[in-house]
């Protein structure tokens, strides 16, 4: 995209350097005649908002913060170059290059989404756009957790004036949480007002619901409910914010047809995953994943991992015999032992999944939440065990769309030949496994197998493994080993700033430091300072 865009400008040049003969040109005809059509001086929201969604799912969920994040819940292991550092703590983890380009991208990401609210709002060029606006301020909320997540205290109140403000100061974790809330409070209130501004509304550029208002307002009620999730530990008043989560999950999805999935991708719009493993090769399957579960004999692991490439016959063969046969179980990557090597582990079936969506906020996800919730709250078996079951079946069914795309995925099949040795699991199946293998778990010890099945939910290619490495982090800071991670390794807990400020911005550059502050401080949310 950035090539053509290139391109384009470009050839504009090309086209305003050649030879032209003027004859009596008025002074609004020679404004034409420099006049860049193909860079517009006003873009409309409902244009800016495509691209907000689309850099959100693909750079921002489903790119470096996926990949990496993949390895260190070890739901990936990372086998090759940089994930291969980062698997083993080599500088990766505190480099301020590491997450740079992403680090970037939810800045412009943000910088577009305010620019749609600015749009809209009262005063705007399209003021009365209501609806768009909505969606501006869920996808601003999005992004702006996201940021804070992953990084802690970052710059935003003076972010955006780069020539008024050369050096933006650090904002509170706490204070950014606010401005979340606060935006996803207007979008509840502004998304059902319509767009009454001549310029329409949104149709068919808005890439996760084709303008449907119903299913944004409930995006935006989901949201609501996995931040109020996240800030337990910080929430003076947890039964309260217990109930808020359960209430609005009620008010989100109800089924995985209304579910926050960015479902663009195809034979030239990759799927990150399989974009970043088809060309550097650099994750393995994890061993500690695999034996979670062995231990409940799940039976997705018959369809989730595959033999490396067979270099005589092109074949590369899912693997059904994990649990039984040593020689498969032996290829499964020591998660921070394993070798720097390539195409000789097993890896997910997942790194094949080239048309798999990206989940921004999924159905299984709504459904782990309020059944953690509840059984924070004291609930009776009897009541959260429907939740969980509906929680692993609807897992299991997202699991499958992405193993099933795997089988199809064109380059896959224009360079070799996939073989696919067991049957797609059912909704049948999935019951099964619940009634016979997760339950008696679920009463041993219920929160421990609502977080583990959570952690097998979001294994997948669905971006997902970014939002467990915020459980994680957030079952870590209440003292609850919910998920027994392998690697030897330190354990971070955020990520380091991007290089593009750590080496412009001294406010950043202070906080960064060498950054092995990475390792030892968690971000507010999780009982930290910044």
């Amino acid at each position: 995209m950035k090539l053509k865009l290139n391109i384009v400008g470009l050839l504009a040049l090309g086209a305003l350097a050649s030879p032209i003969i003027f004859t009596a040109c008025s002074e609004d005809a020679m404004d034409k005649i420099n006049e860049n059509v193909n860079k517009p001086s006003d873009v409309q929201a409902k244009f800016i908002l495509t691209d907000v969604i689309t850099r959100t799912a693909f750079s921002n969920v489903g790119g470096d913060f996926n990949t990496y994040l993949s390895t260190y819940v070890e739901h990936e292991v990372g086998t090759d170059n940089q994930l291969w550092n980062a698997e083993h703590r080599e500088n990766e983890p505190q480099r301020a290059s590491t997450f740079n380009n992403t680090w970037g991208n939810v800045y412009t990401t943000l910088k577009d989404a305010r620019m749609v609210i600015e749009k809209c709002s009262t005063g705007g060029n399209q003021e009365g756009n209501y609806t768009t606006l909505g969606m501006g301020q869920v996808m601003a909320a999005y992004n702006l957790a996201l940021l804070t997540d992953m990084f802690g205290d970052v710059p935003y109140s003076e972010g955006f004036k780069p020539l008024e403000i050369r050096n933006p100061k650090l904002d509170k974790q706490e204070e950014l949480y606010k401005q979340i809330n606060a935006y996803l409070d207007a979008a509840i209130e502004n998304l059902p007002k319509g767009d009454t501004h001549a310029s329409g509304n949104v149709g068919s550029q808005d890439l996760l619901y084709r303008g449907n208002v119903a299913k944004w307002v409930k995006f935006a009620h989901g949201l609501k409910a996995r931040y109020a999730m996240r800030l337990l530990k910080v929430t003076s008043d947890k039964t309260a914010a217990l109930n808020l989560v359960i209430s609005e999950v009620n008010k989100s999805f109800e089924n995985a047809g209304e579910q926050a999935a960015f479902n663009e991708y195809g034979a030239s719009n990759l799927n990150p995953l399989f974009d970043f493993q088809w060309s550097r090769d650099g994750l393995a399957a994890s061993k500690s994943l695999a034996d979670k579960m062995i231990d409940r004999k799940d039976p997705r692991l018959v369809r989730d991992f595959f033999t490396p490439q067979n270099s005589n016959t092109g074949v590369w063969t899912q693997v059904n015999d994990i649990a039984s046969n040593a020689a498969s179980y032996n290829l499964l990557a020591p998660n921070g032992e394993n070798t720097q090597v390539k195409y000789h582990y097993l890896t997910s079936t997942f790194v094949f999944s080239q048309t798999a969506p990206t989940q921004l906020l999924s159905y299984h996800e709504l459904l782990f939440l309020k059944a953690e919730a509840m059984q924070r709250l004291g609930k009776s078996s009897s009541e959260v065990e429907p939740i969980l079951k509906a929680a692993v079946t609807a897992a299991i069914a997202n699991s499958e769309n992405s193993v099933n795309a795997a089988f199809v995925a064109p380059t896959v099949l224009a360079n070799g030949i996939v073989t696919e040795t067991s049957a797609t699991l059912t909704a049948s199946d999935a019951g099964n496994y619940f009634d016979k293998n997760v339950k008696p778990l679920f009463a041993a010890n219920p929160l421990k197998e609502i977080a583990t099945q959570k952690y097998l939910a979001f294994f997948g290619a669905s971006g997902e493994s970014t939002e467990m490495y915020n459980d994680i982090r957030r079952w870590k800071a209440n003292g609850e080993n919910l998920i027994e991670l392998k690697n030897p390794g330190k354990f971070p807990l955020r990520l380091p700033y991007g290089n593009d400020d750590t080496t412009t911005n001294p406010n950043v550059q202070a906080a960064y430091g060498d950054g092995a502050y990475v390792y030892t401080e968690n971000v507010w949310w999780a009982g930290g300072t910044r």
